[in-house]
């Protein structure tokens, strides 16, 4: 009976040194290492929102992930803001540190009166470059998304060392992606009247805002009123019909810059994932599609739904980003 209990406990001090040493640093490191990258891809990563100034403007941005993680700038598009990647950026802030600013004139950037300061796209462009040069952002890969796009592939014409690759969704650089829907913005552009100016009120309403988010999205109540609603805000403050009325008449500007961008795209060979909601009023599959006549290897895929894409879809896209984003060099 006495050797029995002896046993026993030499059993259990033989257990207790067999948890203690696989506790222990260096032991089983691999499956130390396996914890630890899971509990980091988990993890959800808290959003900062800081405002820094560039050129007297203050810039907004929002800001999550790893310092020393590769990059990902997030530019938004119209009538929209930041606020739009507020569901991406958790998805891909656990393996990359993300930045997404507000444009001059939208969201919770300065929006000086248009008198004050020119709204065009080539002024954009600089004052995120003075963005991206404040933060000292080295080398890094852009989402655009409508104005976004005009406004980030000047950046990368400027600073093709620092683009590690491209994420469109939904932004334009190629003709055949235009819909009929510009026909009054065109006729604006070659003939830019008062009256023809007047005739584009209409595209700050709030009817054409929610147009934007509803148009091609199957199940509606997937679109959080808070999106439409907080842009509108924005679009009603004083004075920005005139900013955006300016942005509308530059449009034009891009399109005039459609075969450097398309150069670029030859020549520069970036890659390019083309994520696009296939029933966008604005901007046509055939746009995505054209990326492939300039660089073969470009990704495309296309989701059942309108302009804003990440607010139906952004699960199905932000995997297909991730898959896209391993592909990059660092």
């Amino acid at each position: 009976m006495c050797q029995t209990i002896e046993n026993m406990k030499n059993t259990i001090k033989s257990a207790v040194l067999i948890l203690t040493l696989t506790a222990l640093p260096g032991i089983d490191a691999n499956a130390q290492e396996k914890s630890s990258a899971a509990k980091s891809n988990t993890e959800i990563q808290a959003v900062h929102f800081n405002t820094t100034k560039v050129d007297g403007l203050n810039i907004f941005y929002r800001e999550a992930g790893p310092k020393d993680a590769p990059v990902v700038l997030l530019l938004h598009g119209y009538p929209t803001s930041s606020h739009m990647y507020r569901n991406l950026i958790p998805i891909l802030s656990k393996k990359y540190r993300v930045i997404a600013p507000d444009l001059p004139g939208f969201g919770y950037s300065d929006a000086p009166d248009h008198t004050q300061f020119a709204y065009t796209f080539d002024n954009l462009a600089k004052t995120m470059q003075g963005f991206i040069d404040q933060l000292g952002l080295k080398r890094f890969a852009i989402y655009v998304f409508d104005y976004g796009a005009p406004t980030g592939f000047r950046l990368a014409l400027a600073n093709p060392e620092k683009i590690t690759g491209i994420i469109s969704q939904n932004g334009n650089a190629y003709e055949e992606g235009l819909s009929s829907e510009w026909n009054p913005i065109q006729k604006y552009w070659k003939e830019p009247t008062q009256a023809n100016r007047d005739a584009l009120n209409i595209f700050v309403s709030k009817e054409v805002t929610q147009f934007q988010y509803f148009h091609g999205v199957a199940d509606k109540s997937l679109i959080a009123p808070e999106t439409y609603i907080l842009d509108q805000h924005f679009l009603d403050r004083l004075g920005n019909i005139e900013i955006q009325l300016d942005l509308v008449k530059d449009y034009r500007t891009n399109v005039a810059l459609y075969p450097k961008f398309q150069e670029y795209f030859r020549t520069k060979k970036p890659m390019i994932l083309a994520v696009w909601g296939d029933k966008d009023p604005y901007f046509l599959p055939a746009g995505a599609k054209a990326y492939k006549k300039d660089n073969p290897n470009a990704e495309v895929k296309f989701y059942d739904t309108g302009h804003f894409a990440l607010e139906t879809h952004v699960n199905e896209i932000g995997n297909d980003i991730l898959k896209f984003l391993a592909k990059l060099p660092k």
